[in-house]
Formats: structure tokens, sequence, C-alpha cells
């Protein structure tokens, strides 16, 4: 285990590396001059000149890197062009944020998502099963924003149960901005529950086709043992990976649910860096953003390694 743990650790800082160069190659190849941007039409050439200096602007683009990453690494993220905040504080605030949105997300999604998967993979070609994979289609067909809007209308403006707005205080704790995540967290959650339903329903039906399992049941295994013990162990391996990559989706890709429901996270965060072209804190998030997504798939190597010896072996 220990030498799997170290490759993956391996490939993790590997994958870091390469993702920031093209992270940084990106921010550069956005159109339009930051000095600029910062100062306004009106600037004249000899404030841009100084402010592109003051910023490094002008330097060799493989210095203007190494600076960039020795300084990210260190903590030091610098200030936001636009705001002129510390940007470190401020994502791991808006972090923070999106964590408390995912965490709920993924309570609400996974073990709903997973039962109905088993209960539909158990009853395949039943009416059951037609009625729990066509409904969990129509809802993940529908786009994020549209599911939004329903729900505000429903729970927001009819029922008055849930506020339409979920702006949050900054600091706010998980119990205080509770009212505000349900339905944000509710949007996300009919989103990713037909992947994680179809997925699930495909591993059971494919595990309830083996031969062990029927060589358990005429050992005269009782039904509950053979589906819990050994059928949903293996069905589910597939399903942590998904779960994994939703994790890194929940915290940065929300954004189109964030925008609906004003929810200061971090992909909210991301579309206000692009729009005023602030590069410093555009590569903090999306470097954030790549840590989260392979710290995921590291846990879903790590969980597939235990619940499967053949891959850790391999």
């Amino acid at each position: 285990m220990a030498r799997f743990l170290i490759r993956r650790t391996g490939f993790l800082l590997l994958t870091l590396l390469l993702t920031s160069l093209l992270i940084f190659g990106m921010t550069r190849l956005l159109p339009g001059d930051v000095a600029r941007v910062i100062l306004g039409r009106e600037a004249g050439e000899a404030a841009l000149e100084a402010l592109r200096e003051e910023l490094g602007l002008n330097q060799p683009a493989p210095l203007q890197y190494l600076a960039w990453l020795a300084d990210f690494v260190r903590g030091d993220w610098g200030e936001s062009y636009s705001t002129r905040l510390p940007i470190r504080e401020v994502v791991v605030e808006r972090l923070g944020n999106s964590l408390m949105l995912a965490g709920l997300t993924l309570a609400m999604a996974v073990p709903l998502a997973v039962a109905l998967g088993v209960l539909a993979g158990l009853r395949e070609e039943r009416p059951a099963d037609q009625v729990i994979s066509i409904g969990a289609l129509a809802v993940v067909g529908l786009p994020e924003f549209v599911t939004g809007l329903v729900l505000i209308e429903i729970f927001a403006f009819r029922l008055r149960w849930l506020p339409a707005n979920s702006s949050i205080a900054p600091g706010a704790g998980v119990l205080e901005a509770l009212p505000q995540l349900v339905l944000p967290a509710l949007t996300a959650t009919l989103v990713l529950l037909a992947y994680i339903v179809r997925l699930t329903r495909a591993g059971v039906i494919e595990e309830l086709r083996q031969d062990y399992v029927r060589t358990a049941a005429l050992k005269g295994l009782a039904p509950h043992r053979v589906i819990v013990g050994h059928v949903l162990r293996n069905a589910l391996l597939p399903t942590v990976t998904v779960i994994a990559i939703s994790l890194g989706w929940l915290i940065s890709g929300l954004i189109v649910v964030e925008n609906v429901f004003n929810y200061p996270g971090l992909g909210r965060l991301l579309t206000f860096a692009i729009d005023r072209r602030d590069l410093p804190l555009l590569q903090a998030v999306a470097m954030i953003t790549v840590l989260i997504f392979a710290l995921a798939n590291l846990a879903a190597d790590l969980i597939y390694a235990a619940l499967n010896p053949r891959i850790r072996l391999g």
C-alpha cells in the first residue's frame, strides 16, 4: 500500500506542476492589457509602463512563471489587481463557502442516488427500475439554471419555506448558513443524481450476473448478505470515482448554480477574476481548483485500492 501511495503522490505532484505551466501560459494568452484594465482607458502610456514595471509584466515569461510559482508554494499569493485585497484570504474564505455547499450536496445526493441505483439494479426492467431511470434522466436533462429557478419559484415564492437569495455573511458557519444552502444544494443534487444512479444500477446488474453470486445463493446465504456483503462491495467501486470527481466539480464548478442563487463560492470568484482580468486571482483560483480535483482523485484511488486489492498490487 505504501508503494501505491508513493506512486500516486508523485503523479499528483507532476500533475500540479504541468497544470501550473498551463494555467500560467493560458492566462498570459488572454486578450487585453492588464495595466489598461486596471488604470482605465484614459491612462497615459507612462502610467501604464510604470504599472507594468511594478507588476513585473515586463519581465520574460519564464522569470514571471518561476517567481509566481515560488510565491504560490510559499503561500504568498499577492494582492488582487481589482480589489487590492490579499488573494489567499479571499480564496480561503470562498473555498470554505464552497466546501459547505459541496458537503451538504454530497450528504443529500450520495445516499439518495446510491439507494435509488441499487433499487433500480435489483428491479431490472421492472416498473420501479423504469420509473427511477426515466425520472433521473428527466431531471438531469434540465439546465442547472432552469432547475434552480423552478426550485426558487416553488420553495421561496409559493411555499415561502426557504430564501431565494443564498448570500451569506463572511465567516458564517454551517448552521447559520443552512437555510441559504438548501436550495443550491438541492439543485446540485438533482444534477448529480442521474449519473450516480445510472452508474450504481449498471454496477449492481453486472455483479448480480456473476458466478459468485449464484454460488453464494446455492450455498444458502441470505439474499441481503449476498447483496450487502458481496454485490455492493464490487458494484460501488466505479461509483467511488464518480463521487470523487463530483467533489471537485462541486467545489469550483458550480458557477451557474452560484450565480443563480448569488452564493459567494469559488465558482463566482472565478468568473469575477475572468471578468476583471485579475491574473493573480485567476491563477490562484485555478490552482486551488486543480489541487482539489487532484486530491479528490487521489482519495478515490486510495479508497478503490482499499476495496480492491488487485489495484494496489498490480
